[in-house]
């Protein structure tokens, strides 16, 4: 299994089977002290895990067991006991593999057992994996071994040591198969023997160790473009045509960004760095200089050479850049899913009465309007509500679109209107702005939503199956309305990768990235729940226990026999068996139902619980939902100390505040009116906006002119800003400052800083001085950088003062960031991010 596999649970299953407890023990203290955490937590986790036991139900309903672990740490839990337990596997077919060859040591045992990761384990074992047709193990089968320890052990020349040799007639390996060789002539026998020594050399594990740490520190990633026909055809790399820096300090973002290139066929790569300093080690190691005679130590001093350029520099180019590419994968996938986490759990506009809007030019804005509910409405006739309108060009039927829109919303009693954020986006928003301005009975509210996706669902068979009724370009408007309405049940519809919140999302493990993202989804639904009446099988399916099959099964049952009365009536659906319905239940609303309680948070098995609590009170549940008075009286003290499972004070919780929705209150962001393309904005201008997407690098910002902004992580905040993340989340509704734009490019920089106050012009200087730089927006001192580094320059440090020496991030350094050639323009900062981000 390589490094990058993903194991499902079933696999994880079968390699728990085959460890012992003492493994086991092993590995459960290894990861306490990893998280942090107790032993005993883990314990438990993995017991609860291994029934069957899914994680948003242990974090919701067995925090009494794993002592309080959130979901955030469980997921780390069972990440790093997959991984662990698929480590522990592997090093045991390792030892059963080397014990077999009889080349299993007590030094081998030990670097095995101190392996910390897949790559380390499978580079201890690669000297001694089978090889049959390699040059040494050929020159093993022609009976070149016993040379070869000659020239190790003895002083005697290379030539000396091949006097007795005889030339075999056939040779065959080591399960009697015959192979080709060529050993007739002097210079092949000696070829042979380097070849077993350098082989037997590579077993040098210690000094592989020293050497690969050695070379990491200094060598340097050079990214070049493959050929001269490419320069055009792979303009979007250019700033890698001729790169270099060092492989050690390499960012994420922009060892993912040349990996495309290379893909691509765009860009070459390797790796550069000494090799002199590391023969020299070599030498050193075995020896060399010490043997005699002269002709022997130059044969080894050769084998030496070989072993470095032959052997170990190759594997340990490789090594490094897979180490660093994995690294950068993993980070990429965790943008990707705290992306997609944030934006499922964005704020929801509620049981509204929603106008979608999906705009166009030629071929017209779509319309449909749905109701509380999220069901598409219809009119007198049964028909769906729906229009398409042509106010642009080249129709231009301004008037007659804006009668038709007026007409819906008065009609409909719509409240707010979801307007997609793609073509014509903004000249859709002033136009009903316009309609809701000059008619004051009209309620409604414009709100500009994100829209990627969309046209993702609208022809798939989802859609298809829920709005079979509907043209396929008039789908994209309900699911926009839908996303205002609850992003979380509209976005599961979608694909993530469609999304559009990910940092190199096509160029990672795919395993790996659908495995984490289905995690964030499932954690996101289970958070806040789900409606069994309303929910569509794919929101379903993500529920605890659930899958596809199931969902489906729920959702034919519902149109079969009608709504569910009781959670307990779930157990009549077909494949939803009781550990099925353990998992799901807690997660699973029953509005206006039999039992009020299938509309909270409590599960069924705790229903007795609550009874009890009920007795103390002598009122009926629905007087104590929501009631703190009440709830508050309730002695739990005996109830408490029979409980396992969950405590009575969540399920208090749950009582007082039944259901609850985690995620923020819904609110908008304020588009300027006056500003509706790239060619709108100006340097210096502030707006706000909506962050759209958060890299390793930054943000992207929509305010509202079809193209996201980028807001380089140095321009977010004063002081130091280590994670992107920590700052801003897809979402959030932040005020920026354009600081440059490149309209040919369709670029745009903001800053999210406080605009510091303008230094005071120096006084100028005179005609006669032979200072050049004085104009700093024309010239520019020269950086020490390697040719190709497309990085802005750092700006020169001002002269410190007595009220900011004590810190660096009191106040900005004095530059123009408002100039481009100061900043090194916004085409440098996405040059050193490696991307281009434009909103189709």
């Amino acid at each position: 299994m390589s490094s990058t596999d993903t194991l499902t649970p079933s696999q994880t299953s079968t390699n728990a089977q085959v460890l012992d407890a003492t493994t086991h023990a092993n590995i459960h203290d290894k990861l306490a002290r990893a998280l942090g955490i107790k032993t005993a937590q883990v314990n438990a986790f993995v017991k609860l895990y291994d029934e069957g036991a899914t994680v948003p139900f242990i974090a919701r309903y067995r925090k009494e067991k794993t002592q309080n672990l959130d979901d955030a740490q469980l997921r780390a839990l069972e990440k790093s006991l997959n991984y662990e337990r698929d480590m522990a596997t592997r090093r045991l077919k390792i030892i059963e593999l080397l014990s077999t060859q009889g080349n299993l040591t007590d030094e081998l045992q030990t670097r095995i057992d101190n392996a910390t990761s897949k790559l380390e384990l499978e580079d201890i074992y690669l000297p001694y994996r089978p090889r049959r047709r390699s040059p040494a193990a050929k020159a093993r089968a022609a009976g070149l071994d016993i040379a070869a320890q000659a020239v190790l052990t003895q002083n005697v020349t290379p030539t000396d040591a091949l006097a007795d040799y005889q030339v075999q007639s056939s040779i065959t390996d080591e399960s009697g198969n015959e192979i080709e060789v060529d050993f007739s002539d002097i210079e092949k026998q000696l070829a042979g023997v380097q070849a077993i020594i350098v082989d037997e050399w590579t077993q040098a594990l210690d000094l592989l160790d020293h050497l690969r740490s050695s070379f990491s520190k200094t060598a340097s990633i050079v990214s070049s473009v493959a050929s001269e026909e490419k320069r055009e055809v792979g303009e979007k790399f250019k700033d890698y045509f001729e790169h270099s820096e060092s492989l050690a300090r390499l960012p994420n973002h922009r060892l993912l960004a040349m990996l495309r290139g290379r893909q691509e066929n765009v860009l070459g790569l390797k790796i550069e760095g000494e090799n002199a300093p590391f023969i020299e080690k070599i030498i050193k190691h075995f020896e060399i200089d010490a043997k005699a005679p002269t002709e022997r130590q130059a044969f080894l001093t050769e084998a030496a050479s070989s072993l470095w350029k032959d052997k170990w520099r190759p594997h340990i180019e490789h090594r490094l850049l897979t180490e660093k590419r994995l690294t950068a994968e993993a980070a990429a996938i965790d943008v990707f899913a705290n992306n997609l986490q944030h934006l499922l759990m964005s704020a929801p506009a509620g049981r509204k009465v929603i106008l979608g809007v999906d705009p166009g030019i030629r071929h017209g804005v779509k319309m449909a309007i749905v109701d509380a509910q999220g069901h598409v409405m219809l009119d007198g006739e049964d028909k769906p509500v729906i229009a398409t309108v042509y106010p642009f060009a080249p129709d231009n039927k301004m008037t007659e679109a804006k009668v038709v829109i007026d007409e819906l919303l008065s009609t409909y009693n719509v409240d707010l209107v979801a307007i997609g954020n793609g073509t014509a986006s903004r000249e859709t928003d002033a136009m009903i702005k316009e309609i809701l301005a000059a008619n004051d009975a009209l309620k409604a509210k414009a709100v500009i939503v994100n829209e990627s996706g969309a046209s993702v669902y609208s022809a798939s068979e989802l859609a298809t199956d829920e709005l079979g009724n509907l043209d396929v370009s008039v789908r994209g408007a309900v699911s926009i309305a839908r996303r205002l309405q609850d992003p979380l049940s509209e976005l599961v519809k979608v694909d993530p990768k469609a999304i559009g919140v990910g940092q190199y999302q096509h160029d990672v493990n795919q395993a790996q990235l659908a495995d984490s993202l289905d995690k964030v989804t499932q954690d996101s639904v289970n958070a806040v729940g789900v409606d069994v009446n309303t929910a569509s099988p794919a929101i379903l399916a993500h529920i605890a226990g659930l899958n596809k099959n199931v969902a489906q099964q729920i959702v034919t049952y519902r149109k079969e026999h009608g709504a569910f009365d009781s959670r307990e009536s779930l157990k009549n659906v077909p494949r939803l068996g009781a550990k099925t319905f353990e998992q799901a239940a807690g997660f699973l609303r029953i509005h206006d139902g039999s039992n009020p309680l299938d509309a909270t948070g409590v599960h069924p098995e705790s229903y007795a619980l609550v009874d009890n609590l009920l007795a103390q009170t002598g009122k009926a549940l629905p007087e104590v939902i929501g009631n703190d008075g009440v709830l508050n009286s309730i002695d739990t003290t005996a109830l408490a100390a029979n409980d396992e499972n969950v405590s009575v004070k969540a399920i208090l919780d749950e009582l007082a505040k039944p259901a609850r929705d985690p995620r923020p209150e819904f609110k908008t962001a304020n588009f300027r009116e006056d500003v509706n393309s790239i060619k709108d904005l100006s340097e210096g201008m502030t707006l706000e906006g909506v962050v759209t997407n958060v890299t390793a690098f930054g943000c992207f910002i929509d305010v509202g002119v079809h193209q996201d902004g980028l807001v380089h992580i140095s321009q977010m905040a004063n002081d130091f800003v280590a994670d992107p993340m920590n700052r801003v989340k897809p979402g959030d509704i932040v005020s920026v400052r354009v600081i440059s734009i490149d309209e040919k490019r369709g670029r745009i920089g903001f800053s999210m800083k406080p605009e510091a106050e303008k230094p005071a012009r120096p006084a100028a200087k005179p005609a006669t001085t032979n200072v050049t730089n004085n104009d700093e927006n024309t010239s520019r001192p020269r950086s020490n950088r390697p040719a190709g580094d497309k990085r802005p320059s750092k700006p020169k440090r001002q002269p410190s003062s007595s009220n900011n020496s004590d810190s660096r991030s009191k106040a900005p350094r004095a530059e123009k960031a408002e100039s481009p050639s100061k900043m090194g323009t916004f085409g440098a900062l996405l040059q050193e991010a490696g991307v281009t981000k434009v909103k189709k």
